[in-house]
C-alpha cells in the first residue's frame, strides 16, 4: 500500500502567510503540519512508501523538509506554478499514479487534514470489505457546518449510498473528511473520471462518482478532526495541540513552534 498526501494548493484563503509558508508546512501544536499526518501514516504496517505530491512554487520547502528531518518521504512536483495552472487534487492524484506507475492501494490525505483517529482502525475497518474502498466520516453535528463538505449518506452495512459535494441543504450532519483508501482496481479509475470530463479539483468529487460504481464504505468516526482552510481554523488547531503538548496557548496565530 502507499500513502498519498496532497499538498498542491495554493491555500488563498490564508494569504499573505501562505505567500512565504507552504500551509502544510505551517507549526502547529509546536511542529510542521504534514509531521502529524506522516506520524499517523507510519502507524500503519501495510504501508511501504509515503509520498507528497506539491507543485513548483512550495517544492523546495517540502523538500528542504523532509531533507533536514531525515524523513523517508518522496516529494512529487506537479509542475503547476500558481492557482489559475493548478491541477486540482484528483489531478494531482492522476499525476502521481501515472508518473510513479503506481499500481497499488492508496492512501489518500490532504495535507491540511489534521485528525487524531487511528489510521490502523481505517485500513483494519477496509480489510474487513473486500473489495471495497472507503473514507473517514463524521458527524459535526450542525447543518451550516456539513453544508462545507461533503455529505454522505449510508446504509445499515455502512457502503455510502449518497454523496453531495458542498450542498445548500445538507439532509445531514454527517460529512466525509480527506482520508481516502482507494483498492488499486479503484485507484486505476482515476484516469477515467477525468477523461470524461469531471471535476479534476476537490478530492471528494472522485469518490463520489466512485461511490455510484463500486463498493465505496464510510468509516465513522469521533476523534477531534481539523480541516485547516483559514486563519481561523488554523489557530483552533494549533491551540487544541499545543493544549496536548503542554504549550501556552495563543491569542493569535503566529508561525512559530
Amino acid at each position: 500500500m502507499k500513502a498519498l498526501v496532497l499538498a498542491a494548493g495554493y491555500a488563498t484563503r490564508l494569504r499573505p502567510l501562505t505567500d512565504t509558508w507552504a500551509k502544510e508546512l505551517l507549526p502547529v501544536g509546536g511542529r510542521p503540519m504534514l509531521d502529524w499526518i506522516v506520524d499517523a501514516i507510519r502507524e500503519v504496517q501495510e504501508i511501504d512508501a509515503v509520498h507528497v505530491v506539491t507543485n513548483a512554487h512550495k517544492a523546495p520547502a517540502f523538500r528542504d523538509w523532509a531533507a533536514h528531518g531525515a524523513r523517508d518521504v518522496t516529494i512529487h512536483d506537479d509542475g503547476t506554478t500558481s492557482n489559475d495552472d493548478r491541477l486540482g487534487a484528483i489531478g494531482d492524484l492522476a499525476f502521481f499514479l501515472e508518473s510513479t506507475g503506481t499500481d497499488d492501494d492508496v492512501l489518500v490525505i490532504a495535507g491540511d487534514n489534521l485528525f487524531e483517529f487511528s489510521l490502523r482502525a481505517l485500513v483494519r475497518f477496509w480489510r474487513e470489505r473486500a473489495g471495497s474502498s472507503a473514507i473517514a466520516v463524521r458527524d459535526v453535528g450542525s447543518l451550516e457546518l456539513a453544508a462545507r463538505y461533503g455529505v454522505i449518506a449510508l446504509d445499515d452495512d455502512g457502503r455510502v449510498v449518497e454523496f453531495v459535494e458542498k450542498p445548500e441543504r445538507p439532509k445531514s450532519t454527517l460529512v466525509a473528511t480527506a482520508t481516502y483508501l482507494y483498492a488499486r482496481e479503484h485507484a486505476a479509475l482515476v484516469p477515467t473520471y477525468l477523461a470524461l470530463g469531471n471535476q479534476p479539483d476537490q478530492p471528494g468529487r472522485f469518490a463520489a462518482w466512485l461511490s455510484e460504481r463500486e463498493p465505496l464504505y464510510g468509516w465513522v468516526f469521533d476523534e477531534p478532526w481539523f480541516d485547516v482552510g483559514d486563519l481561523a481554523q488554523l489557530l483552533v488547531a494549533d491551540n487544541h495541540l499545543r493544549t496536548g503538548r503542554g504549550l501556552p496557548l495563543r491569542t493569535q496565530y503566529v508561525p512559530e513552534p
